[in-house]
């Protein structure tokens, strides 16, 4: 199979999807509260709806959100094990085609999460032989970002034997909804 020229669009196509997220899905109005919430998976559902309306027709590619790995035959241990990444790009019953891992996480993320997330999509590209791994980061200002940032770089220097490569997790920022996400450096 020659899939490897099949999925150069997905960069594009992850860019068109976070633009067309609207509003109340980048961050959702609740009931009795003036300030509005960021809501993970909220956003992820939006944002899987938008992908998968623009996912090219007839790819073998297929988009996937929260696949639970627990039990896979081939994914055990390495910081594998009971992950449900928030996307997956893959050929499903294939190895060879492990296209792309995603984790989303709104700007006032915490510590833990964050380095879950990383150590997981760490372990994807090291163990699961995924060709990219995207840390998707919505919300906030360049200041809040540059916070996130740092708050990243504590977690890998509080956590050196937690298995986090920064250099082969790529950092997207989506800031506000009508705007396309871009890669960020760290």
């Amino acid at each position: 199979m020659h899939l490897e020229s099949e999925m150069q669009e997905l960069t594009s196509i992850l860019k068109e999807a976070t633009k067309a997220i609207p509003g109340d899905y980048f961050q959702l109005p609740v009931a009795g509260k003036e300030d509005l919430i960021y809501r993970e998976r909220v956003y992820c559902y939006e944002l899987y709806h938008h992908i998968r309306a623009l996912w090219p027709e007839g790819t073998p590619f297929s988009l996937c959100g929260e696949v639970d790995k627990s039990g896979h035959p081939l994914i055990r241990g390495n910081n594998l094990d009971r992950t449900k990444p928030d996307f997956l790009v893959h050929v499903p019953g294939q190895m060879d085609y492990n296209e792309l891992v995603m984790e989303v996480k709104p700007i006032n993320a915490g510590k833990p999460g964050i380095r879950k997330d990383l150590q997981s999509l760490t372990a994807y590209r090291m163990k699961a032989e995924y060709q990219r791994a995207i840390l998707l980061v919505y919300g906030g200002s360049q200041n809040e970002l540059d916070r996130f940032k740092k708050k990243v770089r504590s977690i890998v220097e509080q956590n050196r034997d937690a298995a986090i490569d920064r250099q082969i997790v790529e950092l997207w920022h989506h800031s506000t909804c009508g705007q396309i996400a871009e890669s960020v450096g760290w």
